[in-house]
């Protein structure tokens, strides 16, 4: 293990921040990062370049989960899919230049089965 404190990727003006929404949200990133890690950094890059283009792995929810409150504003909820053909899944809206995360599932949330 390396000594010291990793250095964070820095982001350009043009990117976006990315910000725990919940503590529930960091655990699920930690335990994805633990088992799909090649498949995180490319969501990591698509998600600080382009969080709301809409993809086949990328799109808002529809109906209830469509739509996140916070702080009194009303917020689209995104989802995201590191990988095509897993079920992991990640939850989360953009205010301004911060993607905040606020579900990340390491298998297919029941509320979209």
């Amino acid at each position: 293990m390396p000594k010291g404190n990793q250095v964070q990727r820095p982001t350009k003006k043009s990117e976006y921040t990315i910000v725990f929404a919940s503590t529930g949200a960091e655990k699920g990133w930690r335990d994805l990062r633990a088992t799909t890690l090649g498949p995180l950094a490319d969501s990591w890059d698509f998600l600080t370049r382009t969080p709301t283009e809409r993809t086949p792995t990328n799109y808002p929810l529809k109906g209830e989960l469509g739509v996140v409150s916070r702080g009194g504003k009303t917020y689209m909820r995104w989802q995201h899919k590191p990988t095509r053909q897993g079920d992991a899944r990640i939850w989360f809206y953009v205010d301004g230049q911060t993607v905040y995360l606020e579900q990340v599932h390491t298998t297919h949330p029941n509320q979209t089965k």
